[in-house]
């Protein structure tokens, strides 16, 4: 069952009532909870009252006033006639909000994911060939299966394999590559066959005198008044404000005319019963790129999701969700939908619209298949241009600058990150470009944690109480005799060179290792550990181990490597190791021909240092 919490508006859902079977109420009760794992909008169909349902239908109307014409615009986006952004605005938005976690979350069409289906299949076909639409299908019912599966594996941790910060730069590539693609339409300049980022700029910049004026001010102006109204009140519907404009300046401007070209009118019909195109070499052709859109359009539904619900005091089911979107696709594929996802837009407008269930949803859904089949003609008279100025604010919300600073400011890695990927969707595949980032992030993250720091530490005698504390920033002193090193990060295969080489520079002294900050060690780690203590003995000094957590101790009691290690050096506490080392850093002094603390400062066997009876050995915890 769906772990959702009702908005604190809604009422609180009424226990069920208790039926007995011949088989004990255990039985029903565990049937109740698979059905509603199959079909988790019966929870919220049972609780919906009357003042809910009078929300959710006004949120329904604001949101089919929203998805109108982005649905027009994300099908321009992915190469398609106007319709498919329509159809997907009604097949996609209602399953997965029907099989959905989210209250609140609206699916459809999205940006990027618009633009990864037109990057992936029109290098296999040309928009508007008769093999473009089938290959759409078939993409996004490969993305739509691979999704299901993953939510009925329940592998909903797997999106946070993928860091924010490779999301970050695919989606700010992804809209540079919407705002380039629009070009031509914005210019009103036949670039022929160039679509890489790159070819169209050059084509641009070599048929600029051939603009289409009137073209070009019709999607300037749009352009222009998206951006002023948003602006001056997010709350109003800039987009259907900003076409209004577009149209007007069309119309006055002699409209087609005058070379403006039209999007045209809608099919007027149902969204048709397609089978998608499953083919040998259909699926090897996509593969590659249906699970990356797969993995994308989950990361997208969930951070939505999440957001939302942060929002709307709701637990998100990130299974569920899974679940939801793949459905969602996999029918849609069915229905002359391309993929969707997420959208953070129509999602956060549902909200404020004072959306209670996904009943909003489902009745946006549905007023947008009364214009598709009442008013096909509604976009007849929408100029082409005015689209592309809209596409072009619509790509420019994809950047998140905000967060772009943050990451340049806070972290070189992150930032390296980033730059990778929003290049590699500038010039890749995109599929190509998130297994780029993603392979960035982990190399950085394995080459991060291969080298844990290895801190010296030292008593503080301003500050006795807080024990050892980093000898390099206090500034304290330490003994020439005993090395505190802290482990920061995990001992595992990937570290052991980089300790190794670390350990070599206090050869012959007594080195004592504090675990606080190891989470993990390996057999590799363990052995590391064997190696170097008997090195150190052999050069005359030694390897204690302190305040090491049980979980990271595991492999090395189990591998028998505390035993032959010996239990004795092994300690709770840096003052009981400290205090055990007494007598073999007298006996150095003496071999140097010094008197047993011939530290006077020393923080550690001096006056001011442990003395006789403190630190004394606690029993080891594996003993």
């Amino acid at each position: 069952m769906s772990a959702d919490t009702p908005p604190p508006s809604s009422p609180p859902p009424e226990p069920p009532e208790s039926t007995e079977t011949a088989e004990g109420p255990e039985h029903t009760s565990a049937a109740a909870y698979r059905l509603s794992r199959l079909l988790p909008f019966l929870g919220w169909m049972r609780q919906l009252s009357p003042g809910d349902a009078r929300s959710d239908l006004i949120a329904g109307l604001s949101g089919a006033v929203l998805v109108l014409p982005q649905g027009v615009a994300y099908a321009l986006i992915a190469g398609l006639p106007p319709a498919h952004g329509l159809y997907a605005a009604i097949v996609v938005a209602i399953i997965a909000g029907l099989f959905g976690s989210s209250r609140h979350m609206v699916s459809g069409p999205a940006a990027a994911i618009s633009m990864v289906v037109f990057g992936t299949v029109s290098t296999l076909a040309a928009p508007g060939s008769p093999e473009y639409l089938p290959l759409v299908l078939a993409l996004t019912c490969m993305v739509g299966i691979i999704q299901l599966s993953l939510g009925l594996m329940r592998m909903g941790a797997l999106v946070n394999l993928i860091s924010h910060t490779v999301v970050i730069g695919f989606t700010a590539g992804a809209g540079v590559l919407i705002a380039t693609s629009q070009l031509k339409h914005l210019f009103g300049i036949a670039l022929g066959d160039a679509s890489s980022f790159l070819g169209t700029w050059w084509a641009l910049l070599g048929h600029l005198g051939d603009t289409s004026w009137a073209t070009l001010i019709t999607g300037l102006s749009t352009l222009l008044t998206a951006v002023l109204v948003r602006r001056l009140n997010r709350k109003l519907p800039w987009m259907l404000v900003a076409m209004a404009v577009g149209c007007g300046v069309a119309a006055l401007l002699g409209g087609s005319a005058a070379g403006i070209p039209m999007v045209g009118a809608l099919s007027g019909s149902l969204p048709p019963f397609t089978l998608p195109p499953l083919g040998f070499d259909t699926l090897r052709s996509l593969g590659g790129a249906a699970f990356a859109l797969a993995v994308l359009g989950l990361i997208e539904a969930i951070s939505i999701a999440r957001a939302i619900g942060v929002r709307s005091h709701q637990r998100i089911d990130g299974n569920q969700e899974f679940i939801g979107q793949g459905l969602s696709n996999l029918a849609g594929s069915f229905f002359s939908c391309f993929a969707g996802s997420g959208s953070f837009t129509r999602s956060g407008a549902n909200y404020d619209a004072g959306a209670r269930t996904p009943l909003s949803v489902v009745v946006a859904a549905l007023i947008v298949l009364a214009v598709l089949l009442l008013v096909p003609d509604v976009t007849a008279w929408l100029p082409l241009p005015a689209m592309a100025g809209l596409i072009m604010v619509i790509a420019a919300n994809l950047i998140e600058v905000a967060h772009i600073r943050q990451i340049l400011a806070v972290s070189r890695e992150e930032a390296v990150v980033l730059v990778i990927t929003f290049l590699a969707t500038l010039l890749l595949p995109l599929e190509f470009a998130i297994f780029a980032g993603v392979l960035v992030s982990l190399v950085l993250y394995l080459n991060r944690t291969s080298r844990p720091r290895l801190v010296e530490m030292a008593p503080d005698p301003e500050h006795p109480e807080l024990g050892v504390r980093n000898a390099e920033r206090y500034q304290l002193a330490q003994c020439r005799e005993v090395v505190i090193l802290r482990v920061d990060g995990s001992l595992f295969f990937g570290a052991v060179d980089h300790v190794q080489r670390k350990l070599a520079r206090y050869t012959g002294k007594h080195v004592i290792l504090l675990g606080t900050g190891c989470n993990f060690i390996d057999i590799a780690g363990a052995e590391m550990l064997e190696i170097e203590q008997r090195r150190l003995r052999d050069a005359g000094g030694s390897l204690s181990m302190c305040g090491f957590r049980m979980y990271a101790l595991e492999v090395m009691e189990r591998g028998g490597f505390l035993e032959r290690m010996g239990r004795e050096n092994y300690f709770h506490t840096a003052e009981a190791a400290i205090a055990s080392l007494r007598d073999s850093v007298a006996e150095a002094h003496r071999a140097h021909g010094d008197q047993p603390a011939a530290c006077p400062d020393c923080q550690l066997f001096g006056p001011a240092g442990i003395g006789p009876g403190q630190g004394v050995r606690l029993t080891p915890p594996l003993a």
